[in-house]
């Protein structure tokens, strides 16, 4: 399984914050907001991720993250010259996915919830042909819609309804198997010229070949695109770790957990930092490891969970 972020686009919503720098490097709170989706890939056990940027903002990510080997993965970068729609994504990274099967998630989407490490590394597990995230929404009308039966079966999607079927919005965070790349070429674009997801999926959904998994109470799901949804993540963000003593989408205490990397190396990224809370955060993790207290508490962190490491 690869994994790949799309942290693209012209970020106008957000403008004029975004007038001379990439959304998905504007701070969410205490880390840049490209932290929120790469955690939740490291989390699912991907090791191997794309990052896929306009040719502008490409070199910044590469300076902020590197080749992904001080975490203990690899990263590779593709750039997009403009933005044609999601599933573009797919055809411009063909090269990387290869005959694998694929995470695609949206880099200003942001997931939290006890248990989501579990969900989502069995979602992967079982994954057959391609599988979409529902969360219940107040305003589906706003979004894309799935709906399905009493046993989770899809009927339909539907692109900002009117008269929504259901409040399940889709999610930024898809998984596919390797045909996504060939499906996505075939698609034409929509009436704002565009390549639409919605369309992606249903090509899937006429084969029967569309599964979806639904977040439910306990999760959090936020799209951080505009400002108003971007300080409400940030004050989500702040809130949660204050209240837990634990970093939401800390890289660093990842790819220890998950055994990437060693206990001297996190130490070490601390001490680069020690002078800020981050920093001083993971050497206090680095320094907690082998105490009974840290792997109770670790256990039950919302953002690692149970992780079995393969």
């Amino acid at each position: 399984m690869k994994g790949i972020i799309l942290a693209g686009g012209s970020g106008t919503r957000l403008s004029p914050s975004t007038d001379s720098m990439n959304k998905h490097l504007l701070p969410v709170f205490d880390k840049p907001m490209i932290y929120y989706p790469l955690s939740v890939l490291m989390l699912a056990g991907l090791k191997e991720i794309m990052i896929i940027s306009t040719s502008e903002d490409t070199p910044r990510f590469k300076k902020l993250l590197g080749d992904g080997k001080e975490l203990g993965i690899t990263l590779a970068y593709r750039e997009q010259t403009e933005p044609k729609g999601i599933p573009e994504a797919l055809t411009i990274a063909e090269d990387f996915i290869e005959d694998d099967n694929v995470t695609l998630m949206l880099g200003d989407n942001i997931f939290y919830g006890q248990g989501f490490t579990t969900t989502l590394r069995n979602a992967i597990k079982n994954h057959r042909h391609a599988t979409i995230f529902g969360y219940r929404v107040k305003d589906p009308h706003r979004f894309g819609v799935v709906e399905f039966d009493h046993h989770k079966k899809v009927l339909s999607l539907e692109e900002k309804p009117d008269d929504p079927k259901s409040d399940f919005a889709v999610t930024g965070l898809y998984i596919y198997d390797h045909r996504a790349v060939q499906i996505a070429k075939k698609l034409q674009p929509s009436a704002r010229g565009e390549l639409e997801i919605t369309d992606l999926n249903k090509e899937y959904l006429k084969w029967n070949h569309l599964d979806v998994e639904l977040l439910g109470r306990g999760f959090a799901w936020m799209d951080a695109g505009t400002q108003q949804s971007l300080f409400e993540a940030s004050e989500f963000v702040k809130t949660t770790q204050q209240r837990q003593g634990f970093k939401i989408a800390c890289l660093e205490e990842i790819a220890f957990y998950m055994n990437y990397i060693s206990k001297e190396a996190l130490y070490e990224k601390g001490k680069s930092m020690e002078k800020n809370d981050y920093g001083q955060y993971l050497i206090e993790i680095a320094e907690r490891k082998h105490s009974e207290q840290y792997w109770d508490s670790i256990d039950h962190h919302p953002m690692l969970g149970v992780v079995e490491n393969d």
